[in-house]
């Protein structure tokens, strides 16, 4: 197991250095910051100046070497807009992206274990058609969409949630459900077809033979292994709302890592781009890892060696 971490830690060093390339170039590639900086009566002196004072009047491999060797110290330069460290600025957003991010697939485990589990016991009942048609809908319907329908009847029309902003638990509750609808209707889908097959399986069949109740069947023999392929899934989706849910946060003014990300392409703020792509791509990886190790603990028969 420790050779297993071993080895994927290398390959998480060599794939974060490959992601600090194509970030690097496409960073610059959304244009120059300098005209979003300087007045519209700005000088050619100006220009130059702001230039050779945010250092990009350098050779880009003289940029990048600069950038990948801060980095490395954990160092990612100044906001360009703001002046502040640009790692500190994606720190101070982490843990609301982290709360809405556990609120979310909270709310999507909750919904989807019943839903999916119950949908592959009772396959073609009625259970199973609402199972199905949630699933379809949650992938098919465009989280903007959700996210102004439930402003339009919560916020508007009753007056009952906040539209924006960060605060009490009711702050939580759209924004939540929004990213939380996806996650149900992805993970509903991957766990009846997991636990399809798991209930098709020869232990089941032996189980059901020995004369085990069906709910003892169905959930410490059926769900347990169909949790392997759910897990994985889990583990991307977290890190994935937790760094990228850049649709959400912005309609809703959700101060964190997505909204940031946001704001820094739109100000071509080369430094914070840079910050949050690595973070994100640190968090998915490492949320990578922890779920293959925890493959072990869920199904006894996997090791690594």
């Amino acid at each position: 197991m420790h050779r297993y971490i071993l080895g994927r830690l290398v390959q998480m060093l060599v794939l974060l250095f490959a992601i600090s390339i194509v970030v690097f170039i496409l960073a610059r590639a959304t244009g120059s910051p300098l005209e979003l900086l300087l007045p519209l009566d700005a000088t050619q002196e100006d220009f130059e100046h702001l230039r050779k004072e945010l250092e990009l009047d350098r050779p880009y491999p003289v940029q990048y070497w600069a950038f990948i060797s801060r980095a490395a110290r954990g160092d990612f330069g100044n906001s360009v807009r703001s002046g502040e460290p640009a790692l500190q600025l994606v720190m101070e957003r982490a843990p609301a992206s982290a709360k809405l991010a556990g609120l979310s697939l909270g709310m999507a485990f909750m919904a989807s274990i019943p839903l999916g589990v119950l949908a592959a016991a009772r396959r073609r009942s009625y259970l199973d058609s609402i199972a199905t048609i949630v699933a379809v809908m949650g992938q098919s319907v465009p989280s903007f969409w959700i996210a102004i329908i439930l402003i339009q009847i919560f916020a508007v029309s009753l007056g009952l949630l906040p539209v924006q902003g960060i605060g009490g638990w009711w702050h939580y509750l759209m924004p939540g459900a929004v990213l939380g609808g996806f996650t149900v209707a992805a993970m509903t889908r991957l766990l009846r077809s997991a636990m399809i097959e798991s209930l098709g399986a020869n232990y089941v069949t032996m189980a059901r033979g020995k004369g085990v109740p069906e709910w003892r069947v169905i959930w410490k023999h059926a769900f347990k292994n169909a949790l392997i392929p759910v897990s994985t899934f889990a583990g991307i989706t977290f890190a994935t709302i937790f760094t990228a849910a850049v649709v959400t946060e912005t309609v809703f003014a959700w101060p964190g890592v997505g909204r940031l990300a946001y704001e820094a392409i739109k100000a071509r703020d080369y430094p914070v781009i840079q910050a949050v792509v690595m973070f994100a791509s640190a968090v998915v990886v490492l949320v990578n890892l922890l779920v293959d190790i925890a493959y072990s603990y869920i199904d006894p028969r996997i090791r690594y060696s």
